[in-house]
């Protein structure tokens, strides 16, 4: 079992940045791939990025690509989104995920509670 917990969400203006965390209890964090995702009123949640167990392997969004980075401490149980040159179509709330494949949200078994992250313009 699994639990997640984001934190560093909060209003940020257009070009700014934030690093959201994601700490996680259980000791076989370092065996999940992590994923975040996020949500934004009156859409279905998207695929932000992944990484892999070991953090070598990433893969993100087209809409992130170049301004998000997905990185992890396995040694603190937590993954990081470092989020970059923030754009108001950011604006949603940001979830946690582990234990699952790529870009499937369906295939990831567990969730944090999730984080607000809001671009002002």
């Amino acid at each position: 079992q699994v639990q997640l917990e984001e934190s560093g969400g909060g209003l940020v203006q257009a070009g700014g940045s934030l690093r959201l965390s994601c700490a996680a209890s259980g000791r076989a964090f370092s065996s999940y791939a992590m994923a975040w995702f996020r949500q934004a009123p009156g859409k279905e949640r998207e695929f932000v990025g992944a990484i892999g167990w070991s953090g070598r392997s990433t893969a993100y969004a087209a809409s992130v690509k170049g301004r998000f980075i997905i990185s992890r401490e396995n040694a603190k149980n937590t993954v990081y989104l470092q989020m970059d040159n923030l754009k108001s179509e950011d604006s949603a709330v940001y979830y946690c995920a582990a234990d699952g494949v790529g870009i499937l949200s369906n295939s990831y078994k567990y969730w944090g509670q999730g984080t607000q992250v809001t671009v002002s313009s």
